[in-house]
């Protein structure tokens, strides 16, 4: 393994999924590049690589080429990749759908940014918003926007209902949706302190206070909710323009620069290969994938676009075999 792969390997491993050992979804395990005769095996590529990407079976076209991935960078800028992986990475960053479309807003930004050729990072930091207007969910350019963090009905929908009106839900999801980070929520007891004490008590606290991600101390940087008359709304939260220690000493103010951290990291790099690996094949990729997940960094480093992170798993010799 690279030094960047172990290194956020190391950090992550606590939080994160373990992988499993499924092939591509609905394909089985990998086959072995040894069993049956050339066109078998340059016909099953096919068949692997259009499912994966396109959700079809593969063009007749396709079928007959010699050298199916080949036709990977050209799939991955079709309408149907976008919507596809677009439907995708929503699932990775929301539990469950949305009352309406609009909460689903990184489904609609992220598909926006495919469909522009933008860099990854803008769904996370890009100058957007998601919009609804009679019920017509639009993105648009906005120079106020922070990818679709900003969106009203994203922060709505992850608002929380914290005591003390800090968005621990929205840090957390500030946090799974750019680093791939996993917690797990522990059901409180009847009668349990909810409160920022209560948070810091030993049980609790790991998550809240002492982890590199301790959520209270990111929280600490974002709005705060103030709730009237069946109203929802955002203020500053106090001392705005005080920065603060978090993620391992890194001084953030705002969401904006906690997003800006965020994205800057290898995590973040990191993560987007994960979430290509977790596209392609269905699972989080294997340790003795090591050196795809590596050349899938360095690509992704390179020019930022997860496309890019995809087709270069998609292209590796080990993706068909």
């Amino acid at each position: 393994m690279t030094k960047l792969r172990s290194k956020a390997k190391v950090l992550l491993c606590t939080a994160l999924l373990g992988a499993g050992t499924l092939g591509v979804a609905g394909l089985g395990p990998k086959a072995n590049a040894a069993d049956g005769d050339p066109k078998e095996l340059q016909e099953r590529c096919a068949t692997r690589v259009s499912i994966a990407l396109l959700g079809t079976s593969p063009s007749a076209e396709l079928m007959g080429s010699a050298t199916p991935q080949s036709a990977v960078d050209a799939m991955v800028k079709t309408p149907e990749f976008i919507e596809r992986f677009s439907r995708f990475a929503n699932t990775l960053m929301n539990d469950e759908p949305g009352a309406n479309s609009a909460e689903d807003a990184s489904f609609h930004v992220i598909r926006y940014i495919l469909q522009n050729n933008r860099p990854w990072k803008d769904a996370f930091i890009g100058g957007l918003n998601v919009t609804n207007q009679n019920n017509q969910v639009t993105v648009v350019e906005d120079a106020n926007g922070l990818g679709y963090f900003r969106s009203k009905a994203w922060m709505d929908r992850y608002a929380g209902n914290e005591l003390d009106n800090l968005k621990i839900v929205t840090a957390y999801r500030m946090l799974n949706n750019a680093l791939g980070l996993k917690l797990t929520a522990t059901t409180n007891a009847p009668g349990a302190d909810v409160s920022a004490a209560g948070r810091a008590s030993p049980a609790c606290r790991g998550c809240h206070l002492d982890g590199w991600y301790a959520l209270d101390k990111v929280a600490d940087v974002l709005t705060r909710v103030r709730r009237e008359n069946g109203n929802v709304t955002y203020v500053p939260p106090p001392n705005p323009d005080t920065a603060r220690s978090i993620l391992g000493g890194k001084m953030v103010k705002n969401d904006q620069e906690l997003m800006n951290t965020l994205v800057d990291s290898e995590h973040f790099q990191f993560n987007a290969c994960r979430t290509a690996f977790k596209f392609l094949y269905g699972r989080a990729e294997n340790v003795c994938e090591s050196q795809a997940f590596d050349k899938c960094v360095e690509a992704f480093k390179a020019d930022g676009m997860i496309q890019t992170a995809i087709a270069t798993v998609a292209k590796d010799a080990s993706f068909c075999q």
